[in-house]
């Protein structure tokens, strides 16, 4: 590649240079969601990050081939399943298309494969055989299998932790049936009604960390290049996909790991435990497509984020400038060319290459896109056709593609004072036609509604007109 580009690698901590397995060609996996609920914010930056990284690598000219996986069997899932008295196929299959409508959404393309676990079962179950093969793994007395976590050298490397100082925690199963509290189930026996595949061992089902390793060996190898997804992650997941890949192939599964930051929300990490997700349709329906996705493009990757409706409102500002100065564009010239490549034109893209050529440097990236969209207002006020071509061009055709941004014309949620006169009016015409019907209880409860809203009425002779207050309930 003509342009070196650097990564954070979670697992040196060290800023080194991408060097890919095979010339020219990315490998990368991204741990996707297990789909029993809609998409919040918070399951939306890797989505968006590694979105943009891909479209990015691309651009300098490599090949990306890219999976995302769905975990489609879980305790969750099965949880979701009973709630609604449906089958647990039911539930995966509803979400996994609601995930493809939120990327939609939010412009977010397709993996090249987005596999799910029960599609891979008789494979996993091939892998928890090599596994106890190799002497890293044991069936339990009651047909669970775990795999030994003292017995690999090295554990807790991309943690950071210390299997001597380890608890065993969130999602690493507590089980008397276990030689060691820190060891992890491949495997897993099928309580009374659950859902359950053939094994050796047991009737059951994968457990959460093994079908990433298989899935990702099916699909890109033994080895491949980069392994990403969130932080939350690092430990026990992506942790123990590395002790399992060691176990099966003596390698560790990928070259590079890259994860992002959390979503903070008052302090705590946006999850669906916690109760303080924003669900991603209901934030692109407020802020529009590219103000969420500037939202998670205006920090640095791998740096937390803290959530509010502010800061999201004032990167839809920032979008709606943008998109305003394109429409400028478009409007005074209809039919836009492709400008010839000056030194200026080279210089911008240079800049914005070597942001994200600097661990995906995003916030100078954006910072570089503002500065352009700037230039061209000017270009548009002096007069100056030709750059200002330039100017739409960058935006449009470079820039915007890269990260997912500036694709399409800003979808406003604001709507028409006709169309507010419209729905009031309707409003007081049905109080109108209750006080008729004496129902005065019920005019009372439009009227107060409509106060609620800030909208004032007055009773006069002409009949009921209005005044909307501002701030007034």
């Amino acid at each position: 590649m003509s342009h070196k580009v650097y990564i954070t690698d979670t697992l040196t901590k060290n800023k080194v240079p991408l060097e890919t397995i095979e010339p020219g060609i990315v490998k990368m996996y991204v741990c996707g969601p297990t789909v029993y609920n809609y998409i919040h914010i918070g399951n939306a930056r890797p989505m968006v990050v590694f979105d943009a990284f891909r479209r990015f690598l691309e651009f300098v000219g490599y090949k990306v081939i890219m999976v995302q996986n769905f975990t489609d069997i879980d305790d969750k899932i099965i949880n979701e399943a009973n709630e609604w008295e449906v089958d647990w196929k039911t539930v995966a299959d509803t979400f996994i298309a609601e995930y493809f409508h939120d990327a939609h959404l939010l412009g977010v393309r397709a993996a090249n494969y987005h596999p799910r676990t029960t599609d891979f079962v008789d494979d996993i179950v091939d892998a928890v055989k090599k596994i106890i093969e190799n002497g890293y793994a044991y069936p339990a007395e009651n047909g669970d299998v775990y795999f030994s976590v003292r017995k690999l050298p090295g554990y807790g490397k991309l943690s950071g932790k210390n299997p001597d100082d380890l608890r065993a925690g969130a999602r690493v199963d507590v089980s008397d049936v276990k030689k060691d509290p820190l060891d992890f189930v491949l495997w897993k026996s099928a309580k009374p009604g659950e859902p359950k595949w053939e094994s050796p061992w047991c009737e059951g089902r994968p457990g959460w960390h093994i079908e990433c390793s298989v899935m990702s060996q099916k699909l890109l190898g033994d080895m491949f290049d980069i392994h990403g997804g969130g932080e939350d992650l690092i430990f026990p997941h992506h942790e123990d996909e590395i002790a399992q890949g060691e176990a099966l192939t003596g390698k560790p599964p990928a070259n590079y790991w890259m994860h992002n930051g959390m979503i903070i929300v008052r302090g705590d990490k946006m999850s669906k435990s916690l109760g303080n997700t924003f669900m991603v349709r209901e934030a692109v329906r407020r802020y529009g497509k590219d103000g969420v996705k500037l939202f998670l493009l205006s920090k640095h990757y791998r740096t937390p984020m803290e959530f509010s409706d502010e800061i999201l409102s004032d990167n839809m500002k920032a979008a709606t400038r943008v998109h305003n100065t394109l429409k400028r564009f478009t409007e005074k010239y209809k039919y836009p060319l492709v400008p010839k490549e000056d030194t200026e034109m080279k210089e911008y893209i240079d800049k914005f290459i070597e942001a994200l050529s600097d661990d995906f440097n995003t916030p100078i990236a954006l910072s570089i896109i503002f500065e352009v969209s700037k230039e061209l207002n000017k270009a548009m006020d002096n007069g100056d056709d030709e750059r200002a071509l330039k100017m739409y061009h960058l935006i449009k055709r470079v820039f915007g593609p890269v990260l997912g941004i500036f694709d399409a014309e800003i979808v406003t949620t604001e709507i028409s004072s006709d169309i507010v006169d419209n729905v009031i009016q309707k409003v007081i015409d049905l109080r109108t036609e209750f006080r008729k019907q004496k129902q005065y209880d019920l005019a009372d409860k439009v009227r107060n509604t409509l106060i609620e809203a800030g909208v004032k009425l007055l009773d006069t002779p002409e009949g009921t007109k209005y005044e909307i207050v501002e701030g007034e309930k």
